[in-house]
């Protein structure tokens, strides 16, 4: 969630990482601040609030600096304040630390600390971990000893950079579970938690290891693993177009990934989905353990865990083999029952989800087989799982999941094609994925349709988002995505569970989406939408054209036929996301930096 950032080297270190902050916008923040070296100590600038807060502060007070390390937080432990902002100096302000995660043991170290006489001027646990270093940098005089120490009486998941009066060349930074990178150049290095931030700077990045410890100076980076051994670090050049982290002459970051949803399905299909239909896939389970798969748990969160929904009808419908999809924040708190026939499939854009790598390692521990469809490339998940699958979607900005979601649905596609293909299943879901780029960008054309709607819907205050099957599913992302961004309240379910409660919320100036994509069911809907019809709601089908559904609808999206009602269902999600879009856009809500969400969940 949170944004890290750190430069050292012979350039205006300060406009350098609040540049990098700046870039990291997307992950969601409350407050921001910056630390750098200075004549004399360490200086601290911060403030509660959006990056141009900061900005206003740094003009004021004009800082320079050839070291600095900056952060953008989002609230965990303490409210959004000004003294709750990182960076955070020790009990001696000789040590400055931003932090990344969450100090599950803070409570019982502050008691610690409290007892030796240290005393707090903030709530959170960052400060807890920074005056844990200073007490360590006190007993060694170094301080990557110091934060070595710490690391290990630091309970929890977090990526921490720390800044020493006495060692003003000098950066260290550690992380566990939290994602960090290190940016190479001549002269000079960087440090962020995500490589967008790096992109401006160096193309050469190295992705940290869970246990990593690095120190940078502007000489190189030197890095250790969790037992303090030295080793030589894996070298990434990174190839993405710096313009994918841009708008493209569009307003809002959501519109144009949505936008770009045809090509990124395009890219992730290519080298994978051969011309006769066949599936070749790299990083993949070996073929035995798709043979020999008895079942299938899908764990995820959010609109990663809608796309796993997806991934189970097709999965169940061709290979026939039961799949359960779990909460990954309920998964370790069930007492799953897991068995070495078993395959696990984890699914994050990011590969950072807290709660779902949680659950990986305890599918890893129960010695199932797992498979990670992931969009970053190096995370954790990527790294802790026997396989993986990336989307290849590029960069997304905005918190609202877009291209990751159909790219996440796509990627498990391609998984169960080739699960068949390995076990001798025939399926024509080939043909179906093949049209689906085509389709998509037939689908976005109804843009100005969705914008004429949301105009009609504009005041609404409640809206149910209704299929069955596939559409049900569909349904569910739909929904998530008016509550995220166009903060709609939502009430989402089966279609024909309208009528066992939620119909009586039914009156007029409720708004009904009712999903019809697949023709088996479509007579059922109809007879669902009647009963919000008969309550006086207003009802916007989408779906396959049909007269039927033109005439009891009182608006119709129509979306073209891929020739899978799996497919169809997920190519259904786009006017959906149009529509949320063009009705937040309407209500002047922030649309890509949506109040109190984030994009990356670190923490649980």
């Amino acid at each position: 969630m949170c944004g890290i950032a750190g430069y050292i080297g012979p350039r205006e270190a300060i406009a350098i990482v609040f540049d990098q902050i700046t870039r990291l916008e997307y992950r969601g923040y409350d407050s921001a601040g910056v630390a750098f070296q200075r004549e004399g100590g360490i200086g601290i600038l911060k403030k509660a609030g959006k990056l141009v807060n900061l900005k206003q502060l740094l003009e004021t007070e004009k800082p320079v600096s050839h070291l600095a390390i900056a952060h953008s937080r989002w609230a965990t432990h303490g409210g959004p304040t000004d003294e709750n902002a990182h960076p955070h100096f020790d009990q001696h302000d000789r040590i400055a630390v931003i932090h990344n995660g969450i100090i599950e043991n803070y409570f019982e170290l502050a008691q610690e600390l409290s007892a030796e006489g240290h005393v707090f001027v903030s709530e959170t646990d960052t400060e807890i971990a920074a005056h844990v270093i200073g007490r360590e940098y006190e007993k060694s005089g170094c301080l990557t000893a110091a934060v070595r120490e710490a690391a290990k009486r630091l309970k929890g998941a977090y990526a921490m950079v720390v800044l020493s009066v006495d060692d003003p060349n000098r950066i260290v930074a550690v992380r566990n579970a939290s994602p960090l990178v290190l940016g190479l150049g001549e002269g000079e290095n960087f440090l962020a938690s995500d490589i967008p931030a790096l992109l401006p700077y160096t193309r050469k990045v190295i992705v940290m290891d869970e246990g990593d410890l690095a120190t940078l100076s502007r000489e190189g980076i030197t890095l250790e693993d969790g037992n303090g051994e030295e080793k030589t670090p894996e070298v990434m050049t990174i190839d993405w177009d710096i313009e994918a982290a841009e708008k493209g002459g569009f307003p809002h970051f959501m519109i144009k990934e949505i936008h770009e949803q045809p090509e990124s399905v395009r890219a992730c299909l290519a080298g994978r989905l051969q011309h006769d239909g066949s599936v070749k896939l790299l990083n993949t389970l070996p073929d035995d353990v798709w043979r020999r798969t008895e079942r299938v748990t899908m764990v995820a969160c959010g609109t990663a865990y809608h796309a796993g929904l997806m991934g189970a009808y097709l999965i169940e419908s061709m290979l026939r083999i039961p799949v359960e999809v779990e909460y990954a924040s309920e998964f370790r708190y069930n007492n799953p029952i897991l068995r070495e026939t078993d395959l696990a499939i984890v699914i994050s854009q990011s590969g950072e989800t807290a709660d779902t790598l949680a659950a990986l390692k305890l599918a890893k521990s129960r010695g199932v087989a797992t498979l990670g469809i992931v969009n970053v490339v190096g995370s954790s998940i990527a790294r802790e799982c026997d396989a993986v699958h990336y989307l290849q979607a590029g960069p997304e900005i905005s918190v609202a999941s877009t291209k990751a979601y159909s790219g996440q649905v796509v990627t498990l596609a391609l998984a169960a094609l080739y699960a068949a293909q390995v076990r001798g299943v025939s399926t024509d879901l080939a043909a179906s994925l093949a049209l689906l780029p085509t389709r998509m960008a037939e689908t976005l054309c109804v843009e100005e349709q969705c914008l004429s709607i949301a105009k009609l819907i504009r005041d609404t205050q409640l809206m149910f988002y209704l299929g069955r099957g596939a559409d049900a599913a569909a349904a569910l992302e739909g929904a998530l995505k008016m509550k995220e961004i166009a903060y709609v309240a939502t009430q989402e379910s089966p279609a024909g569970e309208m009528k066992h409660g939620p119909l009586a919320l039914v009156e007029p100036g409720v708004v009904a989406v009712f999903g019809s994509t697949d023709p088996v069911t479509r007579d059922k809907v109809v007879s669902n939408i009647k009963e919000v019809k008969a309550r006086r709601g207003t009802v916007i089908g989408i779906g396959l054209d049909h007269p039927m559904m033109r005439n009891v609808c009182d608006e119709f999206i129509p979306i073209p036929d891929t020739g899978s009602h799996v497919v169809n269902a997920a190519l259904s999600v786009l006017p959906m996301q149009l529509l949320a879009y063009h009705l937040a856009h309407l209500r002047g809500c922030e649309i890509d930096q949506p109040r109190n969400l984030a994009k990356s969940v670190t923490v649980e």
